[in-house]
């Protein structure tokens, strides 16, 4: 199996090596395992593109390159020049931080796996879910490092033949638990956290010029009952099947009127 890694906390960050040994264990002794990762980090870019510059590449080690752009990117020039042939797989994380809820989508993690998506290639985006019990332990990622592999495995064996125009790609949240207070896994919808949304805070530097910082919200809001962030904060890893189309099919019928006859 070829697989392809990438991430939007960049090359360096301690949750892409976590996906590396996951990948390794996957791949198997006859295994290929890539990284196309971003050169910096590239936190909340969504599935941005860089459509109007180009960027850099740079190999870093033996099937290792850093990229001057977002996950997206690193996708694109892995599959167009970077690899001999087309991956089996693309992972894209571990991401530091759940990417449950409303987080996916700003998550260039999940913008990698999108991208591979559309690709028509099988895409994993893994985020590590951070809170009290789990951030200050030696290995933060220690829920994804222990139990991704054999999750993986189980998404690839359920996934189905047929594929729709717009591809499956799957979105995977491991709890805020060392890895031996999992409860399992669970295929779940992707929640909301009511009240929950970000804003910025302004700042002004020692010139006197004002600044604005993106800002966060309290990610132990509760969701809504089943979903992702709710099983997350349980103690389950979740699973979301996702796809890139946008439409919202439970409203076409509503808007019938607006056809012209």
């Amino acid at each position: 199996m070829r697989i392809l890694l990438t991430n939007d906390d960049g090359i360096n960050a301690p949750g892409l090596k976590s996906l590396e040994r996951i990948a390794w264990d996957l791949a198997g002794p006859k295994g290929e395992v890539w990284v196309v990762a971003p050169a910096f980090e590239q936190s909340g870019v969504g599935h941005c593109i860089s459509y109007t510059h180009p960027m850099m590449v740079q190999k870093m080690g033996k099937q290792r390159f850093a990229a001057e752009g977002s996950p997206a990117d690193c996708v694109l020039a892995a599959l167009h020049d970077i690899l001999p042939e087309r991956p089996d797989l693309v992972l894209s994380g571990v991401n530091r931080g759940n990417n449950s809820a409303e987080n996916a989508l700003y998550s260039g993690t999940l913008g990698g796996a999108m991208e591979a998506a559309l690709q028509g290639l099988t895409a994993v985006a893994l985020s590590q879910y951070l809170g009290p019990h789990n951030i200050e332990i030696d290995n933060p990622f220690e829920a994804a490092e222990v139990h991704g592999g054999a999750l993986l495995r189980k998404i690839l064996a359920a996934q189905p033949d047929e594929q729709q125009d717009y591809r499956l790609f799957y979105n995977v949240n491991f709890p805020p638990v060392p890895a031996a207070d999992v409860k399992g896994s669970r295929a779940v919808a992707q929640g909301f956290r009511q009240g929950v949304t970000f804003g910025v805070e302004p700042h002004l530097s020692p010139s006197g010029r004002r600044f604005l910082w993106i800002k966060g919200h309290d990610q132990r809001v509760p969701a809504t009952p089943g979903s992702d962030a709710d099983v997350n904060l349980e103690g389950y890893i979740s699973v979301t099947p996702m796809r890139a189309d946008l439409t919202a099919h439970d409203m076409l019928a509503q808007f019938r009127s607006l056809q012209d006859e």
